[in-house]
């Protein structure tokens, strides 16, 4: 049976790691919310572009079947 110094020392040694484990928890929240901004401004982003190609798309003229400019 474990002496109550071992038990401390093991409850001391627990304690550590949870500190530990929460300060990288909230680092790693951090970087997930930091990560999550970033997705949701190059999504914002990718659709402007898609937005600009579509009407650069609506502006180019339309071939007929024959494969000339239809007036």
């Amino acid at each position: 049976m474990p002496s109550i110094t071992d038990l401390i020392d093991r409850v001391e040694r627990l304690l550590l790691r949870h500190d530990e484990l929460k300060r990288t928890n909230q680092l790693l929240q951090a970087q997930v919310l930091s990560l999550s901004q970033e997705r949701d401004n190059l999504r914002s982003r990718l659709n402007a572009a898609r937005s600009r190609i579509d009407v650069l798309l609506e502006r180019l003229p339309v071939e007929n079947e024959s494969g000339k400019n239809a007036s």
